[in-house]
């Protein structure tokens, strides 16, 4: 949409929509909690922080005074220890149904003025996402089913959040694991979801099938066994209804793989996400009963993944290197590039983009996100400041 076509967001309107009072919309907006996107999506606000009843994330839709809600993605809790998790949070079901949960970033897809949209979890437009799922997904989908939501991963070494070689994927792909409707968010049944998806060709997530609720532990147990011999994630354990919260349970080689990236970005990494991921690893050594080998293996594995990165970034710096996050984007159009570094320096990111490069009818980038916080505090502690 052109500048002189936008139109400011009628507070009226979208309260009643979102059937709050218009002084609790001004108030959201004020405090930064219902923001605008930006350039040709400037019609498109996303719910942060403390909203009513909404998800982060949760994009709003004016379209010239009619509205729509693309809800968040809910947050799926965690199970530390995995059988009494299941016995008490699907103990009013029979059986649950079990799929892999696959190491990449979040997106939404809809259809906004003729063309495919992806907004990242926290309700932004992501250029690069935007023009990747054009190739993934038939917009006959969104035509045909207006009131329905993608929900999926995007996967693949060609990622620039979590680059990924585990899947056999060449670039990046995109993986379906959820349908909801738009505006209540609520979600299609498993298999329902599943049937949709595959007659659309949409690539899914892996359906290791569903399972009774006195034998889920230990088939899932011994999915998860598989699962870390290949390095990847884990598991979701949903309802097939739908209708109780799902559940994730994750690998201890896909635990130590997340903390060996944040390790290497030490003063990056929230203390949140190193700590939760050495608590599950107790957890997980505790429910599996293992002996003294299996437990001292697990030990160098969960010690090495957080001390041998330090050391190398440590390492690294003393000797004059910047610590910088690698990876290549792969577009058809070039200028998708430069929008999406402008993207990244939106977040105060600090982005080299280096050597761009045709290869057929595509441009490939090289990217590289310096990490000035643990460069600064490594330099710093070399320096003999002290730790605060």
């Amino acid at each position: 949409m052109k500048n002189c076509e936008r139109t400011e967001l009628d507070i009226e309107k979208a309260a009643e929509f979102l059937e709050l009072p218009p002084s609790k919309v001004s108030e959201l907006i004020e405090k930064g909690n219902l923001k605008r996107n930006w350039d040709e999506y400037y019609d498109i606000y996303r719910f942060q922080g403390h909203a009513p009843h909404m998800e982060d994330g949760t994009v709003l839709i004016d379209h010239h005074g009619n509205f729509e809600l693309v809800r968040g993605f809910p947050k799926i809790k965690r199970a530390m220890l995995l059988e009494s998790a299941v016995l008490n949070n699907f103990r009013d079901i029979p059986s649950v149904a079990v799929e892999e949960k696959m190491n990449g970033y979040n997106v939404r897809v809809i259809e906004f003025r003729g063309k495919l949209i992806a907004f990242t979890r926290s309700g932004h437009v992501c250029p690069y996402s935007t023009e990747r799922v054009q190739n993934f997904l038939k917009p006959d989908f969104f035509r045909e089913h207006p009131d329905l939501v993608l929900y999926g991963e995007m996967t693949g070494p060609e990622n620039p959040y979590v680059q990924k070689e585990i899947y056999g994927i060449e670039s990046l792909d995109f993986f379906v694991f959820d349908i909801r409707y738009k505006n209540t968010g609520e979600a299609l049944p498993v298999h329902q979801r599943r049937e949709l998806a595959d007659e659309y060709g949409f690539n899914q997530a892996r359906l290791f099938g569903d399972f009774s609720i006195n034998s889920a532990y230990s088939r899932i147990t011994e999915i998860i066994r598989e699962l870390g011999k290949e390095g990847r994630e884990g598991v979701v354990i949903k309802d097939p209804a739908m209708v109780l919260q799902p559940v994730k349970y994750t690998c201890s080689e896909s635990n130590c793989s997340d903390l060996r990236q944040a390790f290497k970005f030490y003063n990056e990494a929230g203390r949140d996400y190193l700590y939760s991921r050495v608590i599950r690893e107790g957890f997980q050594s505790h429910e599996w009963a293992e002996s003294e080998d299996e437990f001292r293996e697990r030990c160098l594995r969960l010690g090495e993944s957080i001390l041998r990165p330090m050391k190398k970034t440590i390492e690294q710096v003393e000797s004059g290197e910047r610590i910088s996050d690698e990876f290549r984007i792969r577009v058809k159009d070039r200028e998708t590039i430069f929008k999406f570094r402008d993207y990244l320096d939106r977040f105060g990111l600090y982005i080299d983009l280096g050597e761009i490069e045709r290869i057929g009818d595509e441009y490939v980038a090289e990217i590289r996100k310096m990490n000035k916080s643990t460069n600064d505090k490594t330099v710093a502690m070399l320096e003999g400041q002290l730790w605060s």
